[in-house]
């Protein structure tokens, strides 16, 4: 697309969607099939694993706290964004957190803290408000289980708080 600029040494995997007016700069590593969006930066330091979306004007950051008259270079603090995980318009990602996979933040999301995998994050700043299925529906858990009403996968939540797929015997 017009505008984009795709520095060196950056890695870009197979089948991506990359959106006019990106910028994905020397270091960054986007997986296969990643979707971004017009006007994303991604900076030195961001990783993004298969099956992302990067949705329009969402933003990384890569130093905690800038200026401009420092030269922060080696400062620089890794994001990973997981597998399948998506990223709503205008959302904000601040350096050091890590997205994770599946999750899904919500547009104008300012997220300062990591992301669980299958977590839906949003708000100011944002806050977990539930589950996600990996097709992006909104999952009820039952004590510590749930189906996607719309794909009918299965997931279990720990009393940690961790939720992982259940994977289907035949």
């Amino acid at each position: 697309m017009h505008f984009t600029h795709i520095m060196r040494n950056a890695v870009i995997g197979k089948n991506c969607n990359i959106g006019q007016n990106v910028n994905i700069a020397s270091g960054a590593i986007i997986g296969n099939n990643v979707k971004i969006q017009n006007n994303v930066s991604v900076y030195t330091g961001v990783i993004c694993e298969d099956n992302v979306f990067l949705g329009p004007s969402m933003v990384f950051t890569n130093v905690v706290n800038p200026r401009s008259f420092i030269e922060r270079k080696e400062e620089y603090r890794k994001t990973l964004v997981g597998f399948g995980a998506s990223i709503g318009a205008n959302a904000t990602i601040v350096c050091g957190c890590n997205i994770g996979r599946y999750s899904f933040i919500g547009a104008g999301s300012v997220v300062t803290k990591d992301a669980p995998d299958f977590g839906l994050v949003y708000g100011v700043p944002a806050k977990q408000a539930g589950w996600v299925c990996k097709c992006t529906e909104k999952l009820d858990f039952n004590n510590e289980f749930a189906i996607c009403g719309v794909c009918g996968s299965s997931y279990k939540k720990t009393k940690d708080n961790i939720v992982t797929e259940i994977q289907r015997c035949l």
